[in-house]
């Protein structure tokens, strides 16, 4: 159905006074709960709407459009209404081309600079609508010196000279669309975190996704901590790597070393995995496993010289696994294949995770977040902890895509491991 501005809905309240300006909204606004999210946010953020023309899509796969007039008091008011709506994809009817302001210094953008979403993000460059490529959060938008190409960058990589975008004139958000059940399985994407979902039909739903990866249609990117080793898990998460299911691996010191030890020692932190009682000096079995490796200059080292011939990084190795270590401050040794620079690692993570199409994150809160904001909004991505704050900081933090599964790490791969044997 559509509505002429001389036959406007009776839910409008500008001010004859007020700073205003249409913007318009499309694609799946009504199903998604976007149109009345923006409403609400113009109205909480001091100012007034009228919806001048709407089209809504008849049938699920049909897109939506509305025209809005949106006003404020002033113009710093207005401002900050299209800029927070604009995260919604709201763009302004009247088009402008983006602004862009050269780097005055390495390693900082120029103030005022364009912070990103990690929705899919466009560009208007000279008339012409450009798409952002390397889609992250909290990064600039770079342009090319032919003004042909952008692309997203922290700003600890950013160099004088380079071409930023600042303020938020020529700039559209395209929220990612939701997945309907005809062509996805991820029908629980918009599903909260609660320890009392039904757990089973979730884990078919993600053992479904990993198929489908599997199977060509994305890469499987795991980030884990080591509680899978203390847990007992390490054989579950050994066999999804064995059978093609782990395409890279995000993890710490502690969780290759503590693998590691209990395929020397049988031990996680001293404790031993199969009777659950400490033994014997076991309090040293992690620091001597990062020795024996340190000495070897390798973890493949070890195992191709048959040293480590079982658990998580043997198994990497063998099945050509890429795996990447990011170091903390209170790591022991650590071992020789840690990366101990942060931004370092950081930018070796944001190499790895184009092309990621799925990230299950296990029992790992500060990695969980840390790969989250490397992710754009289009990677289905689920947690995976006992303690549900760690989901919820996540989607905090930007990773709205995030959902939760609360519940302990070893029966989670025992279960997720039967249902992806059940259905081969």
């Amino acid at each position: 159905m559509n509505h002429s501005p001389d036959h406007k809905p009776d839910y409008q309240s500008a001010a004859a006074d007020a700073i205003s300006e249409e913007i318009e909204i499309q694609g799946h606004i009504i199903d998604s709960l976007l149109l009345p999210k923006i409403l609400d946010e113009i109205t909480v953020l001091g100012g007034d709407f009228s919806i001048n023309d709407i089209s809504i899509g008849q049938l699920r796969t049909d897109s939506s459009h509305a025209q809005v007039k949106v006003s404020a008091k002033d113009e710093e008011t207005l401002q900050k209404i299209l800029t927070q709506i604009a995260q919604h994809g709201a763009v302004p009817v009247q088009k402008h081309d983006c602004i862009l302001e050269p780097a005055d210094m390495d390693g900082a953008f120029p103030e005022g600079f364009y912070c990103t979403t990690n929705q899919k993000t466009e560009i208007r460059i000279d008339g012409n609508w450009t798409s952002v490529d390397l889609q992250e959060m909290d990064c600039g938008i770079i342009v090319s010196p032919d003004r042909q190409t952008a692309h997203c960058l922290p700003m600890s990589d950013v160099q004088k000279g380079q071409l930023v975008v600042t303020g938020y004139q020529g700039i559209r958000i395209l929220p990612t669309a939701r997945s309907s059940p005809q062509t996805s399985g991820f029908s629980f994407m918009h599903s909260t975190v609660s320890s009392e979902k039904p757990k089973g039909v979730t884990v078919r739903e993600i053992a479904s996704e990993m198929r489908r990866a599997r199977e060509g249609e994305g890469k499987i990117l795991i980030v884990a901590g080591p509680a899978v080793v203390h847990t007992g898990s390490r054989d579950y998460f050994s066999q999804l790597i064995s059978e093609g299911y782990v395409n890279l691996l995000f993890a710490g010191n502690a969780l290759a070393t503590h693998d590691i030890e209990e395929s020397f020692y049988g031990t996680s932190l001293g404790i031993s995995i199969e009777h659950g009682s400490s033994t014997e000096e076991g309090h040293e079995h992690h620091l001597r496993s990062i020795n024996r490796i340190r000495r070897l200059g390798s973890i493949k080292n070890a195992v191709d010289k048959g040293v480590l011939n079982s658990g998580i990084m043997y198994e990497c190795v063998k099945n050509d696994v890429t795996f990447l270590l990011a170091g903390s401050i209170r790591d022991d040794g650590p071992l020789p294949d840690v990366i101990t620079d942060s931004v370092e690692a950081q930018r070796k993570m944001r190499e790895l995770v184009q092309g990621v199409s799925f990230c299950l994150m296990i029992a790992t809160t500060l990695h969980s977040i840390a790969v989250g904001n490397l992710l754009p909004a289009s990677v289905k991505v689920v947690c995976v902890d006992i303690n549900p704050a760690t989901v919820t900081k996540l989607a905090d933090r930007g990773t709205f895509q995030t959902i939760g599964l609360v519940t302990d790490v070893e029966p989670f791969l025992r279960v997720l491991l039967d249902e992806i044997n059940k259905s081969e």
